[in-house]
């Protein structure tokens, strides 16, 4: 197939010629054009040294829709090729193309395996004597989308003579970016059996580190490259059963490219060669993309870490609303015994240790079926926040007046008047606002929790949780500090009321963050929502009060039926809201002087000797909203950035993210924010949690 695919593609060699010449840049060849793809030779150095070592590739930036292929192209499609010589004062060739993991392609019952976007094959050549060089190369390559077109072009290429190495030019980060997605040495041993599985054998292979893997053979003629390689993965081990076509060699050494995909989507890719019966030994590298669990010591210091970070999320703006409620709590039982104190710093505590355990499950078996759920994740989704902003807005209600909170059974069980069912309620609460924030030494905790054994991680949660409800408790436990409340009185009501304010205002926050996610049609579903859930407030005021003055009669029941159908109702508009596309606002990293983040971008900016802030933040996050507003958009700072000639990049995690989250995880975070400055020519800093403007100036201003 892939015989006469090529030879059909040679008879139209003609019918793509080669278009016009762009000029020449320093080291950058003309350009090749045609209407599918833009073709050049590039270099990774703008001149060259004595006997100077380079990387040369042909890059090319194809069209959406077009591809080009692999070593093995597979069952359709030809190889690329590059004949690259110097001329001049050095001399040399270059080497075969080094070949990138390329993606795979099935379609109509074929599969190829090809490259997409801007693609760069490179070589590598070894120059012999000093001198200006010319560069001569020519290429030919098969391009192909709904039909196959084969292009080629002759390229020339000038660098000048420098008297010692020349520095990386600016090229050199296409070449890094092209090195990083290149297969390396397996670190595992290796077993092909008669049967045709291929087994890799080796510390760091479990079903947690591996959640998915294929096998790229270099031969096209060996495997059925469309049929399914079914995966086996045990703890130290993992099997792919290759099918093998039936006119193959099974005798013959098999290599490859074994691609390994870990459960947070990061792929790793290892080349294998292996003789049927014969182990073949790893190498020494360490494997790939597996995390590393702390040993007791280390599991010891994250759950010391995680009590501190719950205990400083005290602080955080996001917990403040709940945490003012609870203060009303223990002033309402200034003049009550300490058993009513301690049973209602308890059930909080439960609440709040309870609920971080169920979201730590949560975010741990998501973790294990292979999504990259990070710390306040669940705000990624829409249908959340909306639900979250109405369910405050009800609390607000309720501190108004409009209606009172009934806890059933469980809220009948009082001691002076205040309900253990309002305690559990206010812990869930306080641990739902408080996600959306993260606090120091949460990071390096949530992340060591959702990378190791689960019983431990549930550990570093519930430790977290201790940490947010410690202050209450104490509060209650130590004799003394909640008598000192000033004793209940009418004052009290008013302090409810005010207490409704910040609420709503939170209300306000969560509706912008829903615009954020889903555009502007969400403001009709939200806002119309708080009407109904105010009429239905109302209206279940109304029967509370009707029920104690005559009885649950039929204005009653007419009430709570009324109520009901209006929160049903909201629910039906929100889930058809779900439903359609969504419009999103545009993205903050979008305003004047900050740029979108890319690992791409990020390397180019280095590989110029750039200093680079990274921002990555999101809609819902309060900590990074305040750092924004006192930290970074400040005039200050942002003439130091100027000044300082800082790239400032920002990644946005509002929605769903997986560039972003590899970041994150690649510092070692779980959620954000999380600041990375990265100086000319050096490694990336990260800066705290919570920023100041000193701060930052002192991170981007160079040391004198």
């Amino acid at each position: 197939m892939r015989n006469v695919t090529h030879l059909l593609a040679l008879g139209a060699v003609l019918s793509c010629g080669l278009a016009t010449i762009s000029p020449v840049r320093a080291a950058e060849s003309a350009a090749v054009t045609s209407e599918n793809d833009t073709a050049t030779l590039i270099t990774d150095r703008d001149a060259v040294g004595p006997d100077q070592t380079l990387r040369v590739g042909l890059r090319l930036q194809l069209k959406p829709g077009w591809h080009t292929y692999w070593i093995n192209p597979g069952d359709a499609g030809a190889q690329p090729t590059l004949d690259v010589t110097a001329s001049g004062g050095a001399t040399g060739k270059g080497s075969d193309i080094h070949w990138p993991v390329p993606v795979r392609i099935s379609e109509g019952g074929l599969m190829s395996y090809a490259y997409l976007g801007d693609t760069l094959l490179p070589e590598t050549m070894a120059l012999k004597g000093a001198g200006p060089v010319t560069l001569h190369a020519h290429a030919e390559w098969l391009v192909c989308a709904q039909v196959c077109v084969p292009e080629s072009g002759d390229f020339t290429l000038s660098l000048p003579a420098v008297a010692a190495a020349a520095e990386p030019g600016k090229d050199a980060a296409k070449f890094d970016a092209a090195q990083a997605h290149m297969p390396v040495p397996s670190p595992f041993a290796s077993t092909l059996g008669a049967d045709g599985v291929l087994t890799l054998s080796g510390a760091g292979l479990s079903p947690t580190s591996v959640s998915d893997a294929w096998f790229l053979p270099i031969d096209s003629d060996v495997l059925d490259q469309v049929a399914q390689q079914r995966l086996t993965v045990k703890n130290n081990s993992l099997a792919l059963a290759l099918p093998f076509q039936k006119t193959a060699k099974r005798d013959a050494p098999l290599s490859g490219v074994v691609v390994l995909k870990d459960a947070h989507g990061e792929e790793s890719a290892l080349s294998v060669t292996v003789k049927p019966g014969v182990q073949t030994q790893g190498t020494s590298t360490a494997a790939p993309n597996t995390d590393t669990a702390p040993d007791a010591g280390g599991w010891l210091k994250m759950i010391v870490f995680a009590f501190i970070g719950g205990l400083i999320l005290n602080l955080m703006p996001c917990v403040f609303p709940v945490l003012a409620m609870k203060a009303l709590s223990l002033a309402r039982m200034g003049g009550h015994g300490r058993s009513a104190q301690l049973r209602s710093a308890l059930f909080y505590t439960i609440g709040v240790v309870g609920s971080f355990a169920v979201l730590g499950g949560i975010m741990i078996g998501l973790r294990f079926a292979g999504s990259a759920a990070g710390w306040g994740f669940q705000f990624q989704s829409t249908g959340f926040v909306v639900a979250v902003c109405w369910l405050l807005f009800g609390m607000a209600l309720n501190l108004l007046g409009v209606f009172e909170i009934s806890a059933g059974r469980l809220g009948q069980i009082q001691t002076s008047g205040h309900g253990v069912g309002n305690d559990l309620m206010t812990g869930l609460l306080a641990v739902i606002v408080a996600t959306p924030c993260t606090a120091p030494f949460m990071g390096v905790a949530i992340t060591s929790a959702l990378s190791g054994p689960p019983v431990m991680g549930l550990l570093v949660f519930l430790s977290m949780g201790l940490g947010l409800a410690a202050p209450y408790l104490l509060a209650a436990g130590v004799p003394g500090v909640a008598s000192r409340f000033p004793k209940p009185g009418a004052w009290m009501n008013v302090l409810k009321q005010v207490l409704a304010f910040p609420l709503l205002a939170t209300c306000v926050w969560l509706l912008w963050v829903a615009v954020v996610q889903r555009g502007a049609d969400i403001v009709v579903t939200v806002a119309g929502g708080l009407v109904l859930l105010a009429i239905a407030a109302w209206l279940h005021g109304i029967g509370q009060r009707r029920a104690i003055m005559e009885g649950a009669d039929k204005t009653v029941w007419l009430c709570r039926g009324l109520t009901l159908l209006a929160v049903l109702a909201c629910a039906g508009a929100l889930t058809q809201a779900l439903r359609e596309p969504a419009r999103a606002m545009a993205s903050p990293s979008q305003q004047a002087g900050i740029e979108a983040y890319s690992s791409e971008r990020l390397a180019a900016l280095r590989a110029e000797g750039r200093p680079v802030f990274i921002d990555m933040t999101a809609s819902w996050c309060i900590t990074c909203m305040v750092n924004e507003r006192v930290a970074l958009d400040v005039a200050s700072v942002r003439d130091g950035f100027v000044k300082n000639h800082v790239a400032y990049l920002k990644g946005d995690w509002t929605n769903r993210d997986a560039t972003i989250s590899a970041f994150l995880k690649e510092h070692g975070r779980d959620g954000v924010p999380l600041y990375v400055y990265y100086p000319p020519h050096g490694e990336g800093v990260v800066l705290p949690q919570i920023l100041t403007p000193a701060l930052v100036l002192k991170a981007i201003t160079p040391q004198q």
